[in-house]
């Protein structure tokens, strides 16, 4: 991470079924190994699944509200003041948030036993959109974390 400046954020182009840049981003995330087709794949499905099981009829509304709910609005980091260490809570910036959401939705739809990208996905998706499962609750552990540390909070920099 650079400590001089801004750094330039690399342009991505819009997804081609549904014109979303947060899609795109997502399906970037999904991709391994270069493989992005598969990555489409797999993503476009587990929407279309998703949108079927809370019967929404546009599956990009479905995503972007569940994509919300896992977003988390605090977390805290690590300051070293006069020999300790505290937790001191922050507020994340928009995009920070969003990869954060990103990223726990897909380790947790990888770590669903027995089950397939696609099926995991669409079952994280929709716990998500309920508010409700493992990416959930990793949101509220960061939250509570934050919570019992904001006494802290003046030593924000």
């Amino acid at each position: 991470m650079s400590r001089r400046g801004k750094t330039v954020q690399r342009r991505v182009e819009p997804d081609t079924k549904y014109n979303s840049l947060e899609v795109e981003k997502f399906i970037t995330r999904v991709m391994r190994d270069g493989k992005k087709t598969l990555a489409r794949k797999i993503v476009y499905q587990a929407m279309e699944n998703f949108a079927k099981k809370v019967k929404i009829e546009n599956p990009l509304e479905a995503f972007e509200k569940a994509l919300e709910n896992a977003m988390p609005l605090l977390e805290v980091k690590s300051r070293r003041i006069g020999g300790a260490t505290y937790q001191v809570p922050v507020e994340i910036h928009q995009s920070r948030r969003r990869s954060l959401g990103m990223k726990w939705l897909i380790t947790n739809a990888k770590s669903k036993a027995g089950k397939n990208m696609i099926d995991g996905l669409t079952q994280e998706l929709q716990d998500c959109f309920n508010n409700q499962g493992s990416t959930i609750k990793k949101r509220d552990d960061v939250h509570r974390m934050a919570e019992a540390n904001k006494a802290f909070a003046h030593y924000r920099w």
